[in-house]
């Protein structure tokens, strides 16, 4: 068996979801090679190479991949798929945009989600919220896999030696084309690879009162995150929302400062290695998956924290 990972990239890098989707793959088959669809991708070619465990790289560069459009993948990823009994991507806005019509198009059923790889046929999916979880057997020819990474340990990046093949691009569908992206910048980590998170709740107030964690933020090295009550108040961006709806993380430590701890929102982080929770209500059910938590007034506790960290 052979298992096929398409990789997230920017054509200049590999997203960090790919090394995890990579791991997921290993389990699946007793090769895995990695699809790199885009333009002028030499770069991110070169990173998929390095990867340990790949044992060869598929490159199809054209200029109509150049940003990743899904119906334009998908029929890359359908022209090599006759090869593979899986086919593996992130479960990112990328991987969930282009597997479906992949799965539709072989006429098999996505399994989505996949947080564990019992065996080829065997996996593992979080259901109701993460509150249970559906163990799913596939009989298809082709299994066709979204990943969630934070169930998998990323693949070491450097190590891999693997033979880079070009493969015959696929005409550009032309059903749909690339208008413009709005890219939020910041100095801090991204949200999804972050090893430390602070994230602020409908406790907090406002959107102001949010700069009151900025300082334990930058203490740490961490990146920022909501929770949706605050998101859906309009205190923060929506590229700030954890949970179900939002981005899943599994950072090294995870502190919740006026977050109750909805099921929707505990689904998105409560992989998270650490969690620190600080809440004025000790019922909160947030304190139920915390590994350490704190009943008092966020206001308070947040600047002493900050002076006790120097």
């Amino acid at each position: 068996m052979v298992a096929l990972v398409i990789a997230e990239h920017d054509n200049g890098s590999l997203k960090g979801a790919t090394h995890n989707t990579v791991t997921a793959a290993a389990q699946c088959g007793s090769e895995v090679h990695v699809l790199v669809a885009g333009s002028n991708c030499g770069a991110a070619v070169e990173a998929a190479a390095q990867i340990a465990g790949v044992t060869k790289v598929l490159v199809a560069d054209a200029p109509h991949f150049a940003d990743g459009l899904a119906e334009n993948v998908a029929e890359q990823i359908l022209a090599v798929a006759g090869n593979y009994s899986h086919i593996l991507a992130p479960a990112t806005a990328y991987g969930k945009n282009i597997l479906p019509r992949v799965a539709a198009k072989l006429d098999v059923a996505q399994i989505s989600e996949i947080t564990k790889v019992d065996s080829p046929d065997t996996f593992e999916r979080p259901i109701y919220a993460g509150n249970a979880i559906a163990t799913v057997q596939s009989s298809d020819k082709v299994k066709v896999i979204t990943v969630r990474g934070t169930g998998f340990d990323a693949a070491a990046a450097t190590g891999g030696s693997a033979a880079v093949e070009n493969v015959a691009a696929v005409a550009d569908v032309g059903k749909s084309s690339f208008v413009g992206r709005e890219l939020a910048k910041s100095d801090r980590p991204e949200l999804t690879a972050a090893k430390i998170v602070v994230s602020g709740g409908r406790g907090m107030g406002s959107g102001d009162n949010f700069k009151i964690l900025e300082p334990l933020a930058d203490k740490l090295g961490a990146a920022m995150g909501a929770s949706r009550a605050a998101v859906d108040a309009g205190y923060v961006p929506n590229d700030w929302q954890v949970g179900q709806t939002g981005k899943i993380v599994a950072p090294s430590l995870y502190i919740a400062v006026g977050i109750s701890g909805a099921i929707q929102h505990l689904a998105g982080m409560k992989d998270s290695k650490t969690i620190v929770a600080i809440n004025k209500d000790p019922e909160a059910p947030i304190f139920s998956v915390a590994d350490y938590g704190l009943v008092g007034d966020l206001f308070e506790v947040i600047p002493a924290l900050v002076k006790e960290l120097g």
